[in-house]
């Protein structure tokens, strides 16, 4: 019997990295803890077949039979990616999945989904905090030139690296119950602060037997590439759980953070959406 597959997604600079590290750590779950090309290779199988002539002929005639072809195929793609897992899950990163969640269900009905959420401002300082320490390296979009003002708007652009995953979190207001109820949402705020108690959480959902987190005593991999992302989006893993330093945000770039996103603050920070001004809320 195959593995039940899991997804990890969401936000840039939500404890994605950490998460996986935890997963890793519990005895049923086979978690490789790098961002996976999974996901890009799938959506890329499904572009390539739908422009291809011999597929698209045997549609006009026999279109269930091809149909069938194409869904067996990609399940046994997603499958045979994992061939040499002996676990009961097996967990994906890529924060595409969440924009492909129905194509993976399509796949694998039994599918789930973990979310890494953070409040905004503070991924976006994070973010500008990473880059001051490594000034003289571009990103990867080019983004070094602009003032911090300008580069938070590009970075929540829709095609950028927080507007992009922030677009498809908003996009699941629109998929249906039994979609919504395959996706597991957590604030990295929990997470730091109460890592034992969310994982044992996490775990119940995910049907596993329990497991004890230690966070001051985890087990630490080698870290995926970060100079390809020229630096500015760190995967380091340590030993033990540390929360971060608050990263002190412009009050400008929080206020107009809070006034385009107040949505988000009203699904997933409430605490904090009842202390933004009505303007900001009503938006």
């Amino acid at each position: 019997m195959p593995a039940q597959f899991v997804g990890v997604t969401g936000l840039p600079r939500a404890g994605s990295t950490l998460l996986c590290q935890l997963l890793g750590q519990h005895p049923e779950i086979h978690c490789e803890g790098h961002s996976s090309p999974l996901c890009n290779a799938v959506q890329g199988l499904r572009r390539m077949i739908s422009d291809d002539s011999f597929f698209l002929s045997q549609l006009d005639h026999s279109f269930e039979r091809g149909y069938a072809h194409l869904t067996s195929a990609m399940q046994g793609f997603v499958r045979g990616w994992y061939h040499d897992c002996d676990r009961r899950v097996v967990v994906d990163k890529n924060r595409a999945w969440l924009q492909s969640i129905e194509m993976l269900l399509h796949i694998e009905p039994e599918a789930r989904l973990i979310v890494c959420l953070r409040e905004l401002g503070q991924i976006y300082g994070s973010i500008e905090a990473q880059h001051q320490r490594t000034i003289l390296i571009d990103f990867p979009d080019h983004l070094a030139d602009f003032d911090r003002m300008s580069r938070a708007d590009i970075l929540f652009a829709k095609d950028k690296a927080i507007g992009a995953p922030l677009g498809a979190l908003h996009a699941v207001l629109d998929l249906p119950k039994a979609v919504q109820e395959r996706l597991y949402f957590l604030r990295f705020e929990d997470l730091m602060a109460k890592p034992a108690a969310c994982m044992s959480h996490l775990f119940a959902w995910l049907g596993l037997a329990p497991h004890e987190i230690e966070p001051d005593q985890l087990t630490a991999r080698a870290h995926e590439s970060d100079s390809h992302y020229r630096m500015k989006y760190l995967h380091r893993q340590s030993g033990r759980i540390a929360a971060p330093a608050v990263h002190a945000i412009p009050p400008r770039i929080q206020r107009q953070i809070e006034t385009a996103c107040a949505w988000y603050y009203e699904m997933y920070y409430p605490h904090l959406a009842r202390t933004m001004p009505a303007s900001a809320a009503a938006n």
